[in-house]
């Protein structure tokens, strides 16, 4: 029990394609691909900030420009990339 076999599988792929037709499934699976992808780098871009967050100093340079960083979709998809403005620490010293 618990255990999918080849008719289970043959059925639920038949109820898929009636549910949804046969044009929406590969776009769909294209899109769910496509999300996996950005979250699996987003998921290792979060990694390296991190890694970067623990080597920094203590106190951060006087420089108040920032280079912005550029976010892409997907690995090597350039069309989608846009330019992001880095959060900045507006503490005030009282």
């Amino acid at each position: 029990m618990g255990r999918l076999g080849p008719t289970e599988i043959i059925l639920i792929l038949v109820i898929l394609v009636l549910l949804f037709g046969a044009k929406k499934l590969p776009d769909m699976a294209r899109s769910l691909g496509k999300s996996a992808r950005i979250l699996k780098s987003e998921a290792k871009a979060m990694k390296s900030d991190g890694k970067q967050d623990e080597a920094a100093p203590a106190d951060p340079p006087a420089d108040k420009t920032a280079p912005q960083r550029t976010i892409q979709a997907a690995p090597g998809d350039v069309s989608s990339s846009r330019p992001v403005a880095e959060p900045t620490d507006h503490t005030t010293k009282r």
